[in-house]
């Protein structure tokens, strides 16, 4: 179970959030809410500051200015250990998985579990199984098949399967259907789905607006380093999104859908 946010904070927030590598500012006063159980897609252009936002949200870059709050308590992250250790796991472009190994040994890679000094293969194999299971992911024929085998969505599973096990309640999706096929990107999608089903906030980066429309609640975009919108989808559409992509800006009313 995860701790009920504090009032009626979001799950994570983000308030004029600063971050600049020399003279270059990559975010500027960038205000964010991702809500618990809730989908929301973060969009830009190429150098809109979405990969500096989600490195600073993992813990991977420490902010220059502005704040985070976790479950409405202020919070410093200063590496990857701190977002993991808060609940926030990052899945990237290229996964971190290892070809050479199989499905359990990338699930449990540094920290298998071991009994009487030996690997507890049984339970590893019992517990990425049923894992995998819980997020619907039927197309892995064996727990034990090289990772160096499967398709391209059933790598995103194992990879998001991963961050399930290590109990986050905040799964942030760097491009997860970049490069994939029609029938691969419906089974990702499906799998933040099913993530939000079990009431795991995802934070998605996208730049395919079809499956931004199809999965978001809501929908907050990037414009060279400001926020330019957030706002639930229900009141965007995709022109505007692609307005606002583009321009920093949108000519088109608010969107209001029954």
């Amino acid at each position: 179970m995860t701790d009920t946010p504090v009032g009626d904070a979001p799950l994570l927030r983000l308030r004029g959030v600063a971050k600049h590598f020399g003279p270059v500012q990559a975010l500027s006063g960038v205000d964010l809410d991702v809500p618990a159980g809730q989908v929301t897609a973060l969009v830009g252009d190429n150098g809109a500051g979405k990969s500096t936002l989600i490195k600073s949200i993992s813990g991977i870059w420490a902010i220059d200015g502005g704040e985070m709050q976790w479950k409405g308590k202020r919070v410093h992250l200063s590496s990857p250990r701190d977002a993991a250790h808060l609940g926030i796991a990052t899945v990237y472009q290229d996964l971190a998985l290892c070809d050479n190994l199989d499905i359990v040994q990338n699930m449990f890679l540094g920290r298998e579990v071991v009994k009487r000094r030996l690997l507890d293969e049984g339970s590893m194999e019992t517990t990425a199984g049923r894992t995998l299971s819980d997020l619907s992911v039927t197309t892995v024929k064996s727990v034990r098949q090289l990772v160096g085998s499967l398709s391209g969505g059933q790598r995103q599973a194992v990879a998001v399967a991963r961050a399930v096990m290590e109990d986050a309640e905040l799964v942030i999706l760097d491009e997860p259907t970049a490069a994939l096929g029609v029938s691969q990107t419906a089974m990702v999608l499906d799998l933040v789905t099913k993530l939000r089903d079990r009431g795991i906030a995802v934070l998605i980066i996208s730049h395919n607006l079809n499956d931004v429309f199809a999965v978001a609640d809501r929908i907050a975009v990037l414009h060279l380093g400001k926020m330019a919108r957030s706002a639930p989808k229900s009141e965007l559409d995709t022109q505007s999104v692609v307005e606002l992509i583009t321009t920093g800006t949108t000519t088109e009313p608010a969107v209001t859908k029954g």
